[in-house]
Order: C-alpha cells, then structure tokens, then sequence
C-alpha cells in the first residue's frame, strides 16, 4: 500500500498477464482506433481543400449551431437537476427513495428511440398533449423544444450519478456540523457542500456535454430531421452518408469526433487538477 492508501498496480509478468493485455489492445484498436483512422483517411481522401468545403456548407454550419445550442440548454438543466437529486438521495433516507433512484437510472435502460417516441405520443399532432398545443400555436415536436427535451431525458443520469458518487463517499459530517452551529441551508450549500462535490459536477457536466453532442436515437425521431432546419450534427452526418455525399459525411464525423477528443482532454485535465487536492485531504 502506498502513502495514500492505494494499492500499487504491478507490472503484466507471465504469458497469462500479457496476453490479456495485447487482448485488451487489440480490441481497443479494433474498435476504437481503426474506426477513427477510417473516417479521418476519408474526410482527407480528396484534400484539405474538400475538407474545408464540406464545413463550410450552410447546412453544416446551421446543424452545428443546432448542435451546440442544444448542449448549451440542456447541460444547466442536467446540473441543476443532478445537484437536488443527488442531495435529496445522498442526505436523506425516506419511503420511494429506491423507486427515485430506478428513474433518475431509467435513461441508461430506455432506447433513445423508444424515449423519442415517448415524447412524439406526449406532444405530437396526433399525440395527448398536441391538439391543445397546436391550439396555442406551441410546437414541441419537429423543433428545436423537442430535440431540446429528448436530449435532456438521455443524458438525465449523467450529473447526478457523479454528484451522488461523491457525497455519498464524502458523507454528511460536515453539514451537519454546520446545521448545528446554526448555519443556514443555503449557506451550507454554498460553503460546505458545493466545494466539496465540484469535482463530481465538472465530470457530470463533460459527460453530459459529450452525450448531448453525440445523441442520434431520440434526437432522430422527434426532430424529423429536416436538413439545415432540425438536424444536428449526427443526424447531419447520416443525411450526408445515406446521400452518397461520402468525404462531407467524413469530414463532419472528424469535426464531431475532434469535439469528442477535446471533451475526453478536459476529463482528463479535470482529473489532473483534481489530484492535487485529494493528496492532501489524504
């Protein structure tokens, strides 16, 4: 055991060790590296110059603005969401606490399709809630509220199962020292509890952000992926593949998996930061 309490990771040693390891890289490569190598070899296939075109075009442009914007809505709303939900699990102990805990993890189990189509029965023309909407000149499905909603119900889980990890394994003694000394619920929330969980919600909100950037399933059914209108990055992605249009299709790929990369690089400096603080707590 080292000084902080970590058990030290030993070197692969025998035929056994390392054939797990050139295992597990070799899957790694297959899936992961291979594919990348793939769709960066053809958005490069015809020059930088039709690299350079394919994101430039106003469709491209528009879906990455759609894209972005959606991050920008639903990203506060999952922290929000993910803090109350985690408090309320982490400090208090009260009759349906396991059923909220099954449907704060129920996106992790739903098909995004099958959440897409959820909300297509809510807020559809033909759905519950789509004749009074219509009514007051509200549209939900096939618009930006739509793809705005879906995009929130799968990336629900990611803030708050972090932010629940860690005060779970942090505890409450500290709130409750505070309480009794008289503090407030606000002020214990802004003193105590956030600095402590900071960490938690940065990871949830990289997490959330990727998700968000990436999700297709839901997205696809109730955003009616209308080119330049309604469709995101991904959707813009299979639009330009299924129309045969295969170097822009590659080149918008390479930009989403660039924004990929740089959400994994902030992970990881996030961790790196993050370092620092634990040592000393230990």
């Amino acid at each position: 055991m080292s000084g902080t309490g970590r058990a030290r990771a030993r070197r692969p040693s025998g035929l056994g060790d390392w054939l797990v390891v050139g295992g597990a890289i070799a899957l790694l490569v297959l899936v992961l590296v291979l594919p990348l190598v793939v769709v960066v070899h053809g958005a490069a296939s015809k020059g930088l110059g039709a690299f350079a075109t394919a994101l430039q075009q106003p469709e491209t442009i528009a879906a990455a603005k759609l894209t972005l914007l959606t991050a920008a809505i639903v990203v506060p709303l999952n922290v929000g969401f993910g803090l109350a939900a985690a408090w309320l699990l982490a400090r208090y102990d009260f009759r349906g606490r396991s059923l909220l805990v099954t449907l704060v993890d129920l996106p992790f189990s739903v098909s995004p399709v099958i959440a897409g189509l959820v909300f297509v029965l809510l807020f559809g023309a033909q759905g519950w809630l789509g004749p009074s909407l219509a009514a007051h000149d509200i549209r939900i499905i096939f618009a930006v509220p739509g793809i705005v909603l879906a995009t929130t119900f799968v990336t629900l889980p990611m803030v708050a199962r972090e932010v629940l990890a860690v005060m779970e394994a942090q505890g409450a003694h500290e709130e409750e020292a505070a309480l009794t000394l008289g503090a407030g619920l606000w002020t214990i929330l802004w003193r105590i509890t956030l600095p402590k969980v900071r960490w938690g919600v940065l990871y949830g909100i990289v997490l959330c952000n990727a998700r968000a950037m990436g999700e297709f399933g839901a997205v696809t059914v109730v955003s009616g992926n209308v080119r330049g209108e309604t469709s995101t990055l991904p959707l813009h992605i299979d639009i330009l593949y299924n129309e045969y249009e295969f170097v822009a299709a590659f080149s918008v790929a390479t930009l989403l998996a660039m924004l990929a990369l740089v959400t994994i690089a902030a992970k990881r400096a996030l961790q790196w930061l993050a370092r620092p603080t634990k040592a000393v707590r230990s």
